[in-house]
């Protein structure tokens, strides 16, 4: 009888106020618990099936790095690999858009869960001690209610063993927009635009970062550099996708 009432309740739930599918907007279910329908999910493809050893891009022509990881570039940067669960296409974006610039926090523990499932595919993360999201500068952070990558930080860590500590990394600059920006304005933009609040908790760390989107990995990279000058022995990234 029990399982009857919360029937009826759901399906009246969905009559007055319909759930639609976050990518195609067609109406979802009554009982669909994910933000997704079948067709779209499946929709959320992984990068591949080559990509660069170092950031993760996808490549065309096959080889093992990509031009801006390629020879002596590769070994300056900080962040020694990144990784992304999926590809940032027509089906990832909405979701992506949603938590980030519509309110939707609640759709960071789907996301972190579907990281979580493929993160266990990427042998080349699975030294990370702790977990460590993108921060936001306070007056974003204040605009917006919530940080999206601590979101997706606190759903993804506890389903792979891992602790994430609030507080590690600081945005002590409120850099522009990457967006407006090329790669090589991304990776100046974001120097010395962070720092490290607890050089305690990293020192002598592999240290995994956690973000929703990676493009050219300007911020992840101005993230490990804070990183490695607290202390810590390794920074890598992973994120829900990749453009």
């Amino acid at each position: 009888m029990k399982n009857i009432s919360q029937k009826m309740f759901q399906w009246l739930l969905h009559f007055f106020f319909p759930r639609t599918c976050f990518a195609c907007g067609r109406d979802l279910p009554y009982n669909a618990r994910e933000p997704l329908c079948v067709s779209c999910a499946a929709g959320l493809t992984v990068p591949g099936p080559l990509v660069c050893q170092r950031c993760g891009a996808v490549l065309q022509s096959g080889g093992a790095h990509c031009y801006a990881c390629r020879g002596v570039k590769g070994k300056s940067y900080k962040c020694k690999v990144i990784r992304a669960a999926f590809v940032f296409n027509e089906f990832s974006r909405p979701l992506v858009h949603a938590l980030k610039y519509g309110g939707a926090d609640y759709l960071a523990r789907y996301m972190g869960g579907l990281m979580a499932v493929r993160y266990r595919a990427y042998a080349e993360l699975a030294e990370a001690e702790l977990v460590v999201p993108v921060p936001l500068f306070a007056s974003r952070l204040k605009r917006r209610g919530y940080n999206q990558s601590e979101l997706l930080a606190r759903a993804f860590a506890p389903l792979v063993g891992l602790s994430a500590p609030a507080g590690v990394l600081k945005r002590v600059r409120n850099t522009v927009s990457q967006t407006t920006l090329g790669r090589q304005g991304r990776l100046e933009n974001m120097v010395g635009a962070f720092s490290c609040a607890a050089p305690e908790v990293v020192k002598g760390k592999t240290v995994l970062l956690i973000d929703d989107v990676a493009t050219t990995g300007a911020t992840l990279e101005g993230c490990a550099e804070a990183l490695k000058k607290a202390g810590a022995q390794k920074v890598l990234a992973y994120t829900f996708a990749r453009e």
